[in-house]
């Protein structure tokens, strides 16, 4: 208890200092990890295991990052992944295995897996900075990311060559050969099942109405495609993503977005105190020299080679120079190798110790490296209105209806024969997949919640259209719209006048009692066959509907 109340001080404390001082959260959870690690109070007994339980955190990042690229725009990526990416990796690599080399005097594995597994970037860092500025959907930051992206991938054989390299043997046995097949079908099959297996478990799940189990069975999606990877070789971090992936065009997607969203949150900011805590100051004090030099000559070497390989890639230089920075410091994926390494005989214990303190200043520096970035870029003279049309962004400026019963699914059906974009919300799982099938753009959620809105793109919505039958969900949703979203008109269907006041009072543009219409319907073909001419009927509902109905407002109190 102590434990977990002292990292949540800390953390608290920490990030909303750094924020005010307009340093980021990245670097107050770092800050917080120092405090309350070995090197500050000594809080945390086991900061090693609280690193393992963080690294989820980058899970369920990846995972968020996944759902929001569709398998088409991924294809479409795969020239950057492994153009861009692999020449990234493979050149950096190299470098900085000469450097290496060259200058500590190491043998030649030592120094290819230093080199390699210094020239892999943090994923947390990049992704988390990409996102906190909503630049993903950059060229640059598209570019940044097909980077880390093919960096996880490049675990895989780098992980493989650890033992290989530490027998001084570079023949492959037919035994791992055959593991690599296996992995491969594994992989296949994983994608199969996910393929055409989650929707239907989603489901049923959903039919059940329980957001307990929902939350449970997102959780499960995402841990358990992680940790089949894991157990194939490939990261948990690229299981997750995959998961993500798979799902991208589900009708559930925006609900699970928003069922993960806290974990990511929590466990992403207990990562980096993590890494914080793995700062040891008696290995910094012994080799400070060694340390600090490297740090800055990595960065370096990093950054310049990036930048060079971003041009080469047809980026302006000023997007070549913010990637440059944002992805010169090393991975998390450098604590493994290197741990790995050191277990297999191949790193000597005096110098992993550097290396991971290497690993945590750079990263410690990244929020001030992307600064700088970002300074020389902007004085570059070459900046670009770069943002690049989002393909997973649903239709500009759509209609969000909330609610997809018989009166949403009439007001979708006129929108959608007006080319009109717009996107529906309902928790009626059958209902969703009926729509789906009929053409309509809806998906599954509870449309009450802020994180939900939020995902269906309520901050680029034209107007807002509630046709709930629940009136406490939706007086709690016209509540959150006017909180969040006040600029995005709302129109409601209620039940009656009553509500239909309470509502306007709310802020609501315009709210109609389910009787209303139908009264009026029936009123019009009793006055026709009463012998009510035409141009008399015309004149009467024009009138009513002139004074938005204050007629039958005041007949509702007699």
């Amino acid at each position: 208890m102590v434990e977990i109340l002292s990292l949540l001080l800390a953390a608290v404390a920490a990030v909303l200092l750094f924020n005010r001082m307009g340093l980021g959260s990245i670097l107050g959870y770092l800050a917080a990890g120092i405090v309350v690690g070995p090197a500050g109070f000594s809080l945390v007994d086991d900061p090693e295991n609280m690193r393992h339980i963080g690294e989820f955190g980058v899970v369920f990042l990846l995972f968020l990052i996944g759902i929001e690229i569709k398998p088409q725009r991924l294809w479409v990526m795969r020239r950057l992944v492994f153009g861009f990416g692999g020449a990234q990796v493979m050149i950096t690599g190299l470098a900085l295995a000469g450097v290496v080399h060259f200058t500590v005097g190491v043998t030649f594995a030592q120094s290819f897996i230093v080199g390699f597994g210094l020239a892999l970037s943090s994923t947390a860092f990049g992704l988390q900075i990409l996102a906190d500025k909503n630049q993903l959907t950059t060229r640059w930051g598209r570019s940044s990311f097909a980077m880390l992206l093919f960096q996880d991938l490049a675990v895989v054989p780098l992980m493989v060559l650890v033992p290989i390299l530490a027998i001084g043997s570079m023949n492959i046995s037919e035994s791992m050969g055959l593991a690599v097949l296996e992995s491969g079908a594994i992989f296949v099959a994983v994608l199969v099942v996910g393929r055409y297996a989650v929707n239907p478990l989603l489901r049923a799940i959903a039919r059940s109405r329980n957001t307990d189990a929902f939350v449970a069975a997102a959780l499960l999606l995402v841990l358990g495609f992680a940790w089949v990877m894991e157990q194939i070789g490939l990261s948990m971090a690229m299981g997750a993503f995959i998961a993500g992936v798979l799902l991208a065009e589900s009708e559930y997607r925006h609900q699970i977005e928003a069922d993960v969203l806290p974990f990511r949150g929590l466990l992403l900011g207990l990562f980096f105190m993590s890494v914080g805590m793995t700062l040891d100051p008696t290995a910094l004090a012994t080799n400070w020299q060694i340390i600090f030099g490297g740090t800055v000559a990595m960065l370096m070497v990093k950054a310049a080679l990036i930048v060079g390989l971003a041009r080469l890639s047809k980026l302006s230089l000023a997007d070549a120079l913010r990637s440059g920075f944002l992805l010169s410091q090393a991975g998390e994926f450098g604590f493994v190798l290197f741990s790995l390494a050191g277990d297999q005989g191949l790193l000597p214990e005096d110098l992993i110790d550097p290396l991971l303190s290497i690993i945590v200043l750079s990263m410690a520096a990244t929020p001030v490296m992307v600064r700088i970035g970002n300074a020389i870029a902007d004085r570059s003279g070459t900046a670009e209105a770069d943002m690049v049309a989002n393909e997973e962004m649903e239709e500009a400026h759509p209609v969000l209806i909330a609610g997809f019963g018989r009166v949403g699914k009439t007001v979708a059906s006129l929108l959608k024969a007006s080319n009109i974009p717009c996107i529906a919300i309902d928790m009626d799982a059958d209902g969703v997949t009926q729509g789906r099938s009929e053409g309509y753009q809806v998906f599954f959620g509870d449309a009450s919640r802020p994180d939900v809105l939020r995902m269906v793109g309520a901050t680029q919505a034209r107007l807002m259209v509630v046709t709930l039958d629940n009136p406490d969900v939706a007086e709690r949703l016209i509540r959150t719209m006017s909180r969040l979203y006040p600029d995005v008109p709302v129109h409601a269907r209620v039940h009656d006048w009553d509500v239909a006041d309470r509502f306007e009072s709310l802020g609501v543009a315009h709210s109609i009692p389910d009787t209303v219409e139908s009264s009026l319907r029936l009123g019009a073909t009793i006055l026709k066959a009463a012998g009510v001419s035409e141009d008399d009927r015309r004149a009467l509902f024009e009138d009513l509907s002139a004074e938005n109905y204050a007629k039958m407002r005041a007949w509702k109190t007699h």
